[in-house]
């Protein structure tokens, strides 16, 4: 049984090879180009540019919208690292807010609360694959003048009001790590509204050199390009996406059909008009279960879980005394795990993970 694990039983080894046997390993080739463009058109909205991970995608949607040393920027408290990071390396100051109990997310009323003059963002991440209230989220920005950047890392295929996640903001950045609904090994995706925007920072991760000039760079520039070698891989991944998303949800419906009605245990939640790609399920127990204990007798039937992101402000770079202001994120993370989601298992495995929990909970 696997928690994360990526899927390569299709055409991947193909690609693979193909991408070898004709030469094209580094970032110059057809593969990186038809990756975005197919990337591009299954999320039927603007341009997109491939890079490293996750985490540099939304390190050049920072860069690009200018945002610097001065500047605060808006996240939840409860996400992965990989959110905050690149708010730091452009030397802006994340400004942390508490997650909804139900869905998990940054709550909209607190976002509003926290703008200043020198707020510059706002990163709504749709936590597992459970989008955010971006209705609400959108409107802020627009209010105050503030783009907001979605970090669709865990959520590729999710959708709010029939549109995917990631396509709703200034920038929505993507991660293809091999825990993620599909996977180049590592590397990251970045969709935007304004194609100026994108062919800039398609420019900048490029090292910003400069196109017919003899390794000309007019400013200064980032190597973050994708290789094709990852992109093969990517654009053998992209045909299965349907087939990975039907696959999630149909644990979903396992999982809480098997055990909704089991005391003790609660799920993530949906806004209104959103539909989770559950990247991975996740639940919550109750008072008077011990989380741990939960945890190591799954694992010794080998089924693997794992705990909710640690809230940010725990980190030495970000710590705060103060947790007051948190109370439903660490109510989350003292209570809350994720299940098996891997498009490896087979429903025989998620009923297993059913009744093994139903055994210790029921």
């Amino acid at each position: 049984m696997f928690l994360d694990a990526p899927n390569l039983k299709g055409v991947e080894k193909e690609y693979l090879c193909k991408a070898i046997d004709e030469g094209y390993v580094s970032s110059i080739g057809p593969f990186v180009n038809e990756f975005e463009k197919r990337f591009a058109s299954f999320l039927a909205a603007g341009p997109c540019v491939s890079c490293q991970s996750g985490t540099s995608a939304l390190h050049m949607a920072l860069h690009e919208l200018g945002v610097s040393k001065g500047d605060e920027v808006i996240v939840p408290v409860i996400t992965f690292v990989g959110t905050v990071y690149p708010v730091s390396y452009v030397g802006a100051k994340p400004v942390f807010v508490d997650i909804d109990e139900k869905t998990w997310n940054m709550i909209p009323e607190l976002v509003a609360s926290k703008i200043t003059a020198r707020t510059k963002a706002i990163i709504p991440v749709h936590l597992y694959g459970n989008p955010c209230d971006m209705d609400k989220l959108l409107d802020i920005g627009e209010k105050h003048g503030v783009p907001v950047i979605e970090d669709a890392s865990e959520s590729l295929g999710a959708e709010y009001k029939g549109k995917l996640t990631g396509t709703l903001g200034e920038f929505g950045c993507f991660s293809f790590n091999g825990n993620k609904l599909i996977t180049t090994g590592n590397g990251g995706m970045i969709s935007g509204k304004d194609p100026n925007k994108i062919g800039h920072i398609r420019f900048l991760v490029n090292q910003a050199r400069e196109e017919g000039a003899f390794y000309f760079h007019s400013e200064v520039g980032y190597n973050l390009r994708l290789s094709n070698i990852a992109a093969s891989l990517g654009l053998a991944q992209l045909e299965r996406v349907g087939e990975f998303l039907a696959l999630k949800r149909r644990f979903n419906d396992i999982y809480r059909a098997e055990l909704s009605g089991v005391d003790g245990i609660s799920f993530q939640e949906q806004y209104k008009g959103a539909r989770s790609s559950y990247w991975l399920s996740c639940i919550s127990f109750g008072e008077g279960i011990d989380v741990t204990g939960v945890i190591d007798e799954l694992k010794r039937s080998n089924i693997p879980t794992r705990r909710v992101f640690t809230p940010l402000i725990e980190f030495p770079p970000y710590k705060e005394e103060d947790k007051s202001c948190y109370s439903n994120a660490y109510m989350i993370f003292d209570s809350g795990i994720c299940l098996p989601g891997s498009t490896l298992n087979t429903e025989k495995d998620i009923m297993a993970v059913c009744h093994k929990l139903k055994e210790i909970v029921g």
